[in-house]
């Protein structure tokens, strides 16, 4: 049912955008067991869909109870966790901003490596939350459903070895990739005066000039100079001494210290000539007796602006003053950081390096906050893992749902705590309703309550002729909220006393539930139940499908499906190019299938279509760079379909393993040498739900061969 045909003009306040206009909506409900989804319940005015007559689908009309999807995952954190920004500094989840640019990460070769990554949407939920705790100390609160990366690839925080709920998920066995925030303590404010006066003694001790003298002037008398100054080729370090030195009465005039050239930054520089101010200045600066952790701090932060670099990862800190190398050590020391100092050069300059690798590193940055930001970038480094992040304990928290915050980033993932977090990609399917393509797929779901009631008398109408009736052409049929509504039973009796033919094609596990009232209609009309089944490694499976039941439970599905007496078809689509369209995958794929009891494959190329196409290169570039150059050529500009060539090719491959492994079915097309489109075949919207959290979908038409 198109829901343009029920907009019947009249405007419900209150109401989500698109469904303000509809007069049709029941309520809008919220459980616990779906927590942070919102079912919106309609009263359709139609249940049969005809397929429009241009359509390239083999049937002619459908059924969808659901609009939107609940297979997806919603992955979210709490407000308070720290998060990365590109630039190196943290922020709290809660300020982090749609626009802003946050660190995420990319595979490049054989490494995986730091890359900014820009936040496209973010929104809030209530989930029951989880404590992640790792063995440096840094603790993670999440979703059950939030992926982390480990060293066994994305794992979900809860999950089941079988059953619905069967997926990766942490133990106590696994291990966190990215640096935790171990030795990172409560921030020190910036804005406290004990930060400033340490920031300042460490900026203008490390880079600055105090000159206070006299001299005889040729005529007589006594010449008193008084001179501050500090030069910088980084403005953002001049600005923070300058805003500081204001704050304490100091007047600053700025000036032009060297012009840019070819090899040299320009050098912008801050000065004073007064006496009162340079005394000033002076104080400031002197050794405190006792040092706060606040001036220890500053301190930190201004040496490291003035004297620092941080090059390949390693953080020092140069200058000859051994009273400036002392308060270095000792400031380290004093919050944890293990440091050692590099013998003198000739010149007398020697180096503090701190030791530790990037945890170190992000402590140190934490603590000191120094103001330069260049030197505090991650971007490029290779992900490396030194620090413990060993997972000790993952505990349910209590009290009820949380308030949780997900964001979408265009590398999908970000760095939460420390450690590489996956994110939830939008998907453009909510668009026919003005509802959100990101978030509101997942949260915002559609149910047509009365969908039975209102198919039972389109069935009896005179003009009625027994069509043929797909099931899964658009969204699932049994997603998991279907456990909840259990629409189709009455969607199955209705159409087996009509003498309607119908198919079913799902990935959901939940299908089992109604096969005794599917054999009972197998009795009275002709029923064809399908399974789609696309990936059969299982670290692909998860990052392709993070949202959908595992291979594995697939399979049982098709078993059970068997064992009640029905052909069940397999739909291996989409097939990815370079990634599964290997003759061992596709062996593999049809030896399982033929294991589980499936009676025939149907297979498709991979096919993108309109806005589908940039989340699904977006998920390609991030998980498989080194095969983006050979999509783009493969799919140019708006082109949805492999190319000929490649699909002819892919036909040869796969026709003698569907005849080996008995699971042909239709004829060879003499263009392809593929398989002919056979009775069931989905539009491929399915397929957006199994990519909740990577490519928006794999939609449209299938491609077959």
């Amino acid at each position: 049912m198109r829901w343009s045909g029920q907009q019947l003009g009249v405007e419900q306040a209150g109401a989500l955008p698109g469904l303000a206009r509809l007069n049709n909506l029941v309520r809008s409900v919220q459980t616990p067991e779906f927590a942070g989804v919102t079912f919106h319940e309609v009263l359709a005015k139609s249940a049969l869909n005809r397929v429009p007559g241009q359509s390239a689908m083999p049937f002619g009309w459908t059924i969808n109870p659901y609009r939107g999807c609940t297979h997806a995952c919603a992955y979210c954190v709490h407000p308070d966790t720290m998060i990365t920004l590109a630039d190196g500094r943290e922020r709290a989840m809660r300020d982090i901003q749609v626009g802003e640019e946050v660190l995420g990460t990319r595979v490049d070769g054989r490494y995986r490596r730091y890359t900014p990554a820009k936040v496209l949407a973010k929104w809030s939920t209530r989930k029951p939350a989880y404590r992640i705790r790792l063995a440096d100390g840094t603790t993670i609160v999440a979703s059950g459903d939030h992926r982390f990366l480990t060293e066994r690839g994305w794992k979900h925080v809860a999950g089941a070895m079988s059953g619905a709920e069967q997926r990766p998920y942490l133990t106590t066995s696994n291990r966190l990739i990215g640096f935790g925030r171990s030795g990172v303590q409560a921030s020190i404010s910036v804005m406290s005066d004990d930060y400033a006066r340490g920031y300042l003694a460490g900026m203008i001790r490390g880079d600055g000039l105090i000159f206070r003298g006299e001299y005889r002037r040729a005529r007589g008398g006594i010449n008193r100079v008084n001179q501050f100054r500090l030069a910088l080729a980084d403005v953002e370090a001049l600005h923070r001494t300058q805003g500081y030195l204001r704050r304490f009465g100091v007047d600053l005039s700025t000036f032009e210290f060297a012009p840019a050239m070819p090899t040299r930054r320009q050098m912008v520089g801050i000065r004073t000539a007064r006496r009162s101010h340079v005394e000033t200045v002076e104080s400031l600066i002197e050794w405190p007796e006792a040092p706060s952790a606040g001036w220890d701090a500053g301190f930190l932060g201004g040496v490291f602006d003035a004297e620092g670099s941080c090059s390949r990862g390693v953080l020092r800190i140069s200058n000859s003053d051994e009273a400036i190398l002392a308060s270095i050590e000792r400031g380290l020391a004093r919050f944890g950081i293990a440091c050692t100092r590099d013998p003198a050069r000739s010149n007398g300059v020697a180096n503090v390096r701190v030791l530790g690798g990037l945890p170190a590193r992000s402590a140190f940055f934490n603590i000191a906050q120094p103001a330069i930001t260049r030197k505090l970038s991650l971007v490029g480094a290779a992900v490396k893992t030194v620090a413990d992040l060993r997972v000790v304990s993952i505990e349910p928290i209590d009290g009820g749902p949380e308030e949780l915050i997900d964001i979408t980033t265009t590398t999908g993932d970000f760095i939460a705590e420390g450690v590489i977090s996956h994110n939830c990609f939008a998907r453009p399917t909510h668009e026919y309703l003005d509802l959100d393509a990101g978030a509101d797929f997942d949260r915002q779901i559609i149910v047509k309550v009365n969908v039975a009631e209102v198919l039972r008398p389109e069935l009896a109408r005179p003009s009625w002729h027994h069509e043929p009736v797909a099931l899964g052409t658009n969204t699932d049929p049994y997603q998991r909220a279907e456990g909840r509504y259990s629409l189709m039973p009455g969607i199955i009796e209705a159409l087996a006393e009509s003498g309607t033919p119908f198919s079913v094609l799902t990935k959901g596990t939940l299908l089992r539930r109604d096969l005794p009232l599917l054999q009972e209609a197998a009795r009275l009309v002709p029923v064809d139940l399908a399974m789609s089944i696309a990936v059969y490694d299982d670290e692909l499976q998860q990052s392709v499908e993070p949202g959908t039941p595992s291979t594995k439970a697939r399979l049982a599905t098709v078993t059970a499906a068997r064992e009640a007496g029905f052909d069940c078809t397999v739909f291996l689509m989409p097939i990815l190019p370079y990634l599964t369209d290997t003759r061992a995958h596709l062996d593999h794929a049809l030896r399982e299938v033929k294991r589980a009891g499936g009676t025939s494959v149907i297979a498709a190329a991979l096919h993108l279509r309109g806005s589908v196409k940039p989340w699904f290169m977006e998920w390609l570039e991030r998980e498989h760079p080194e095969l983006v150059p050979r999509y783009r050529a493969m799919y140019p500009g708006q082109a949805a379909y492999a190319p000929k060539d490649y699909r002819r090719w892919l036909g040869e491959r796969i026709h003698p393993l569907l005849r080996a492994h008995g699971l042909a079915r239709g004829r060879e097309d003499p263009v392809t040498g593929g398989v002919r489109s056979a009775a069931l075949q989905p539009s491929g919207d399915l397929h957006r739900d199994a990519l909740a959290a990577g490519p928006a979908s794999l939609g449209g038409p299938a491609t077959l061969f």
